[in-house]
């Protein structure tokens, strides 16, 4: 339950949150951002080392003067090679990046079905044995709902379903991305342990 995701009700007896996964804003607009950055760079790159412009419609541009009539400003070594490495490496941050877009890793949804007696819990994995990451508990085996919160540089606010008798027993309802404000973990841990008639714990 994160990123603005909205329950689904059905009679009041089905209650389905959805989980955004790597399919967020955010994500498009930094996958977009890095794969330009990098791909500035590598033609950058290459075109000190090939001693011409690869892109020659970039001249129209005030800050692209790699290879000005003159003669190129910017040598292949050492600042060439830097920038076609950088370049390298972000464009493969991009594309990991996009694929992860693309297979929506960590998306799905959380489904507390009072009229089956059942919660699901299911999620996209990466592609292969673990793509589809599909669990399911009982209603009556949950023996309250759980919030962590961790403050710092990296403040994380995580909803658990706790199940009875289980040695794992907290498993994580929440997405991931960035985290939800103190009020908006309080607002959904209240109305899920209020629909599953269990105890808060953690707040």
């Amino acid at each position: 339950m994160i990123n603005n995701e909205q329950p689904q009700t059905a009679n009041n007896l089905i209650r389905r949150y959805i989980i955004l996964g790597e399919r967020r804003t955010s994500n498009y607009l930094w996958a977009s951002i890095v794969l330009l950055g990098s791909c500035g760079f590598l033609i950058t790159g290459l075109s000190s080392y090939y001693g011409t412009n690869l892109v020659p419609f970039l001249q129209v541009l005030p800050f692209y003067t790699v290879v000005p009539e003159g003669g190129a400003t910017v040598s292949f070594f050492p600042q060439g090679l830097l920038m076609s490495f950088y370049g390298t490496l972000g464009f493969l941050l991009s594309f990991y990046w996009w694929f992860n877009i693309f297979w929506n890793v960590g998306g799905g949804f959380n489904e507390f079905n009072k009229k089956e007696g059942k919660i699901r819990i299911f999620r996209w994995g990466y592609p292969g044995k673990n793509r589809r990451i599909d669990l399911s508990y009982l209603l009556k085996d949950v023996e309250a709902i759980k919030v962590e919160l961790k403050q710092g540089l990296d403040p994380q606010r995580t909803i658990y379903l706790k199940l009875k008798g289980r040695r794992a027993g907290e498993i994580p309802l929440t997405g991931i991305g960035e985290p939800l404000t103190l009020k908006e973990i309080e607002k959904q841990a209240s109305e899920l342990a209020n629909f599953l008639q269990v105890s808060l714990e953690g707040l």
